[in-house]
């Protein structure tokens, strides 16, 4: 298989393997973390989940990046990103090991998210550091590979993370305080994955280093307006198109993400004990199989259509299958689409990263990939909240399916028109 070569190409280089060490055991730890906090707030049997409160929890988690994120994209071009992937992750090791306390004691919600929150907090600034510092450790002409496999590879591992998540829950008597601990141990493994790489080698360089912590933060306005500005240049006219795109499908993701979870807690199972988690559990690894196939397939058929051009195909794709499988409401197509969406959200994302990654400046990369995860977060809870709106009890919405299927037809659309221009 071509993606096995590829893979072998790219782990003759040392430091790619360490870094993808340090990449794999900390999505890992974030799945088992993300399904734990998915199950105790969803399929507890003493809630009644609807599609607002999934809304309200997605915004307590995720909304707040608004204003983490770029704080958190001007200390990565300051910080060392070997450091921040260390302290990051005992950090949330730590905030892990904490929320788990507060399952268990009962706290109000307000404590618990806000403990969530602090772990996926540190979150944005681990993950935006592995995308910012990759072309530290593979050469330019293996950059389109390397972020086909390596974000991929994260993906699969947050996915192989959740089943372990249900795996161990169903060990444990149903303990999501015991799988929080499990996902707590995996990030001290990451971060003692990233002592292997020297702490100069993923930059930013040693002339933009700015180890003290008030003279980053006084710097952060200035330093975001010079990220825009540079994003806006005519040169990045391409990566501006390719952000757009991404965090439109992003929102289509987030709404029918929200759909599966209330056809699983309600309309495919009698009740929240019954088999509603194990098909949720079906769903994330069949999407997960399609990141895979997207790793498979984006290096061969990008190089042929280009970065663009596989986004627009991903998006068109994506426009056609969603209504036809989603439509029916039926367990089967709906797990094709999660393989179908996975496939196409997974595609265009490497394609993005590859765009974002190739006219980014090293300086400002940290910066722009922290902008990239706000965009992300606030489409993701800008659809849960619009699900909420459209969706019943039961999870049933033909106007939501359709009107997904009609942004990812204009998604395609203006694309085409980009490449036209």
């Amino acid at each position: 298989m071509a993606v096995v070569r590829d893979l072998r190409v790219l782990l003759r280089f040392r430091n790619f393997r360490r870094l993808l060490a340090v990449r794999l055991l900390s999505q890992g730890a974030d799945g088992v973390y993300q399904v734990a906090l998915a199950t105790y707030v969803v399929f507890s049997p003493e809630r009644q989940t609807s599609a607002a409160a999934i809304a309200s929890a997605m915004a307590v988690l995720l909304l707040p990046y608004s204003l983490v994120g770029p704080f958190a994209g001007v200390l990565l071009d300051r910080w060392r990103r070997r450091q921040v992937f260390l302290y990051g992750n005992l950090l949330r090791a730590l905030l892990a090991s904490l929320t788990a306390v507060l399952m268990l004691s009962g706290v109000p919600d307000w404590l618990f998210y806000a403990s969530a929150l602090c772990v996926t907090a540190v979150n944005r600034f681990v993950l935006a550091g592995l995308s910012a510092a990759l072309p530290r450790v593979v050469d330019p002409d293996r950059l389109v590979m390397a972020n086909s496999l390596s974000p991929t590879a994260g993906t699969l591992a947050a996915t192989v993370g959740g089943g372990l998540a249900f795996v161990v829950r169903l060990v444990a008597s149903d303990s999501d305080a015991v799988v929080i601990l499990v996902g707590a141990a995996l990030y001290v493994c990451s971060a003692l994955a990233s002592l292997r790489l020297a702490p100069e080698l993923l930059g930013p360089d040693q002339e933009l280093v700015q180890p003290r912590l008030k003279a980053a933060l006084v710097g952060t306005a200035r330093g975001l307006t010079a990220g825009v500005r540079h994003l806006a240049e005519p040169a990045r006219r391409e990566a501006v198109w390719a952000l757009t795109a991404m965090t439109l499908m992003r929102f289509c993701y987030g709404a029918l993400t929200v759909m599966v979870l209330m056809l699983c807690r309600y309309a495919w199972s009698s009740g929240p004990d019954d088999d509603g988690l194990a098909l949720l559990g079906l769903a994330v690894g069949i999407s997960g199989a399609g990141f895979f196939a997207a790793a498979v397939l984006t290096p061969a058929v990008a190089g042929r259509l280009g970065p663009i051009g596989w986004i627009t195909a991903c998006a068109a794709s994506a426009a056609v299958l969603e209504p036809a499988l989603g439509l029916p409401f039926a367990e089967v197509p709906i797990l094709i689409a999660a393989f179908v969406l996975g496939l196409t959200t997974q595609g265009a994302k490497i394609a993005t990263d590859t765009v974002v990654q190739s006219s980014v400046d090293d300086g400002f990369r940290g910066r722009i990939f922290a902008v990239y995860d706000v965009l992300f977060n606030v489409a993701f809870v800008g659809a849960a909240a619009v699900a909420a709106l459209m969706l019943p009890p039961d999870g049933r919405s033909v106007p939501l399916v359709v009107t997904v299927a009609v942004i990812y037809g204009a998604v395609a659309a203006a694309m085409v028109r980009f490449e036209l221009q």
